[in-house]
């Protein structure tokens, strides 16, 4: 099979010919159609996560067919269209797992990062994380952002509670993915982008933001909650001076600079700073059924598996509007 291969940090991926992974005991192989490319795929290939499993094909946004069935893997059938996502498998007997927080496992794996991922023709999983998709879920580039960029966005958004007014900082994939759900549900949004960038927060406002600006902007009302997808530490003061009282800051992703030192008053009034981290496989039926429900219209570029690197550098330079994904 032909896939795109991390040998390196900090360098390029190569495209390789690879022996076809065969699916173990309780795995499926998928004829991989699309992979969606996350932040944490850049996060990856920067070397800003630690200790990828080297040689390494990355991407964990995945959609596709599955095509050949391993011993005991009985959910799934030859010719099921499923998504697989970055948990890629959890001990399942660990304190975490027993109490249905198996996105905090103690011995996971993670797909693109310690296990082989989708930017590959072909790719294994175990078969109990993979997601099967709606009917009503349509063309697999589309549905591949749901995968992560929806799915930790959908966590972050339940984490962020049930106020009116909510605030997300950095306008990418999975923001305009929240943003559609959080209007649907009679939320007003208010969106922060880099400051100046205009063709962003048009966007944003086209989503139905009631109001976009810069990160270095204040919004016109506090705001009871504020989800963090940039990756800037820096924002989080900035985001917490924009919370009110009573409300919540959450931080969604993976990686984040170091956060500044802050006065108190910030946090003062009840005011909770949160993380969110990695998901789980009921995040991903919920998900799935409320997109099939009321569809989200997700915006993609389409590059070929060949042009990774290319839209890699596009989404590290900030030239997307929503999500680069890979077609196979």
């Amino acid at each position: 099979m032909r896939a795109m291969v991390l040998e390196r940090q900090r360098e390029p991926l190569q495209l390789c010919d690879l022996a076809d992974p065969e699916p173990g005991p309780g795995e499926i192989r998928l004829r991989v159609t699309a992979c969606a490319v996350c932040r944490t795929d850049l996060h990856v290939v920067d070397g800003e996560l630690p200790n990828p499993a080297l040689p390494l094909v990355p991407g964990h946004q995945i959609i596709g067919r599955v095509d050949r069935v391993g011993p005991g893997a009985l959910r799934l059938a030859v010719g099921d269209r499923v998504g697989v996502p970055w948990l890629g498998r959890a001990c399942g007997v660990c304190r975490f797992c027993r109490s249905e927080r198996e996105n905090l496992c103690d011995a996971p794996e993670f797909t693109g990062y310690t296990r082989d991922g989708g930017f590959a023709e072909l790719v294994a999983a175990d078969a109990r994380f993979a997601l099967p998709l709606p009917a009503a879920i349509g063309d697999d580039a589309e549905a591949a952002p749901l995968l992560c960029a929806g799915l930790i966005g959908y966590r972050a958004l339940r984490a962020a509670g049930d106020g009116l007014r909510l605030g997300l900082w950095g306008f990418g994939a999975a923001a305009h993915i929240v943003i559609q759900i959080a209007v649907q549900r009679g939320r007003e949004v208010y969106a922060f982008t880099r400051a100046g960038d205009a063709r962003s927060q048009e966007f944003a406002r086209a989503l139905g933001a009631v109001w976009a600006g810069g990160s270095d902007q204040r919004p016109p009302a506090p705001l009871d909650a504020n989800i963090l997808f940039a990756p800037v530490g820096a924002l989080v003061p900035a985001a917490l001076a924009a919370t009110e009282r009573g409300g919540r800051v959450v931080c969604a992703g993976i990686h984040m600079s170091d956060i500044p030192r802050f006065p108190y008053q910030l946090l003062w009034g009840e005011r909770t700073l949160v993380s969110v981290a990695n998901l789980t496989r009921r995040d991903g039926a919920e998900l799935l059924a409320a997109c099939a429900a009321a569809p989200i219209l997700t915006h993609i570029a389409r590059y070929p598996l060949a042009d990774a690197n290319r839209a890699l550098g596009d989404l590290r330079s900030g030239r997307l509007d929503g999500a680069a994904v890979l077609v196979v």
